[in-house]
């Protein structure tokens, strides 16, 4: 695993255990392994990034689904992550999700 793939899984699974522990996350018992599905997003939601998501991303995120997708966006912000193009995905993936209610953006 290259450096940069593992800083980032750490700073989103530290991500994770702050939103899993104060609000029962979406994405439940599974969210280690739905960060790690997320690895191939990276790319695509880097800041100014017009890399388009890969298959493996667009399959992780039809595997992930909308709650776990909305859930992750709506935490704590994660460095290298522009969560305006991380919600983007499902329709640059044609998932067909409803869009996420979240009242801002960081």
């Amino acid at each position: 695993m290259k450096l940069s793939t593992f800083v980032f899984v750490i700073i989103f699974m530290s991500a994770g255990v702050l939103v899993q522990g104060s609000n029962g996350h979406p994405c439940g018992s599974t969210f280690f392994s739905a960060l790690v599905q997320l690895i191939p997003c990276r790319p695509a939601v880097a800041p100014f990034s017009r890399i388009p998501p890969s298959d493996a991303c667009c399959a992780a995120i039809r595997i992930l689904g909308q709650p776990c997708l909305c859930g992750l966006v709506s935490g704590p912000s994660i460095t290298g992550v522009d969560k305006n193009m991380a919600m983007q995905l499902p329709d640059k993936c044609t998932a067909n999700f409803e869009p996420c209610e979240i009242a801002r953006l960081s």
